[in-house]
């Protein structure tokens, strides 16, 4: 039996008004909670460099330092291992030159650290300022 006959059935309706009510509170929510963070840069003009330049290689002083803490100027042993004995060396070693060379040391893993320093030392001693340290690639 139906009761109902004459009346017609009503389709079922989602209600939109409340859902957007709900998402415009969370919306307000999140853009008063949110900080914002400005990015600040620092914008540096580098400078250039022209290869052509600078041809001219500066000379080179080779010291090696070894693991017993002998020091060797330019492939040849010095007489002790004393600061003053690396600076004649490094004097020595440095000439009539008109350009001021570059001490490269090559010391050995196991040299102890007193040794690298006294060489250093006595680069200052002479008179030389540009100093580098030799290194090799680790093997894989």
């Amino acid at each position: 039996m139906n009761f109902q006959r004459g009346r017609v059935r009503e389709e079922p309706e989602i209600n939109l008004i409340p859902m957007i009510d709900v998402l415009l509170v969370i919306l307000i929510f999140l853009m008063i909670t949110t900080t914002y963070s400005k990015f600040s840069g620092l914008e540096i003009n580098l400078p250039t460099a022209d290869t052509t330049q600078n041809k001219e290689q500066p000379s080179e002083i080779n010291v090696v330092v070894t693991a017993a803490g002998d020091v060797l100027v330019n492939k040849s042993a010095i007489g002790g291992r004393t600061v003053e004995s690396i600076v004649v060396a490094l004097k020595r070693a440095v000439g009539d030159s008109s350009r001021e060379p570059m001490v490269i040391i090559n010391a050995d893993a196991k040299a102890t650290h007193q040794s690298v320093v006294d060489v250093m030392q006595a680069a200052q001693q002479a008179g030389l300022s540009h100093i580098s340290f030799a290194t090799q690639q680790a093997r894989q």
